[in-house]
């Protein structure tokens, strides 16, 4: 059973891919993912492995799906600013075809979870790739070729999440700047109120604990800007321990502008 919130996100997913690629593949892509019961519950008990047994945040179908929409806006403003993906520049490619690799990198990202958070990103590849596989066969019955390079950018993606291994594609970079932009309150508050100790991981909750909002938009200067808004200056330790080491490793840091307002107070640049 999915909840509110899950479904919410599927509707915003699905209505950010149809305007969009309203006639893509990328969209067939999304509809079979989010339907599929095999993958929910991978998701669901990635989520139990990541806070019921180990203390940590919110990794499951919520996150998922966040890190899904997150990494979809931010390729839909390259492409307004005329940045090409790198199945493009490469012509192997079209932009539907990277939108269905970021999508199905991002939205399968952390299924490794489910084993535990030790190279949970290898984890998640192999667990990953007979359902890729099985999703893009379904979309690209006829096309053997674009099913393997759109799978290869999106083991790319799922491996390279974490910032910890090089990545070269940019499709990869965004899925990896996606996964650390989802760090708002909501996302800790499981761990939070289940926690009644000090245990491994606490920073990261309580510092995630005081992020507001993440807001992903158009920049002033480059295509992407994100722009964090936080209650106490705690969130500084989730915004230049995880999301800006991971903007660094990512083949799309020329492209975002990086700001935090603390407690509408203190505003800071970092990109």
């Amino acid at each position: 059973m999915r909840s509110p919130k899950e479904l919410a996100l599927d509707k915003r997913i699905i209505e950010v891919i149809g305007d969009i690629e309203p006639d893509g593949a990328a969209i067939a892509v999304a509809k079979i993912l989010l339907a599929d019961d095999e993958i929910q519950a991978l998701q669901e008990y990635a989520n139990t492995v990541s806070i019921k047994r180990m203390g940590f945040n919110d990794h499951g179908p919520v996150h998922m799906r966040t890190v899904a929409l997150n990494g979809i806006i931010m390729l839909s403003l390259l492409r307004n600013a005329g940045i090409h993906t790198s199945l493009q520049k490469e012509e192997n490619g079209t932009f539907d075809d990277s939108l269905a690799a970021v999508f199905l990198a991002s939205f399968l990202h952390d299924v490794g979870m489910s084993i535990g958070r030790h190279e949970h990103e290898l984890h998640s590849a192999y667990l990953s790739l007979p359902m890729i596989d099985r999703i893009l066969s379904e979309v690209f019955p006829s096309h053997m070729d674009k099913r393997i390079r759109i799978r290869s950018i999106a083991l790319e993606g799922i491996a390279g999440h974490m910032g910890s291994r090089p990545i070269n594609s940019l499709e990869a970079g965004l899925v990896q700047v996606a996964d650390g932009c989802d760090m708002q309150k909501g996302r800790a508050r499981i761990p939070m109120v289940l926690t009644s100790g000090p245990r491994m991981g606490d920073i990261h909750q309580l510092s995630a604990n005081s992020i507001e909002k993440v807001c992903i938009q158009e920049g002033k200067e480059k295509p992407i800007r994100i722009e964090v808004d936080m209650s106490g200056e705690v969130g500084l330790f989730q915004i230049e321990e995880v999301l800006l080491a991971k903007i660094s490793a990512s083949p799309v840091k020329p492209y975002i502008e990086l700001f935090a307002n603390v407690d509408n107070k203190d505003h800071r640049q970092y990109l």
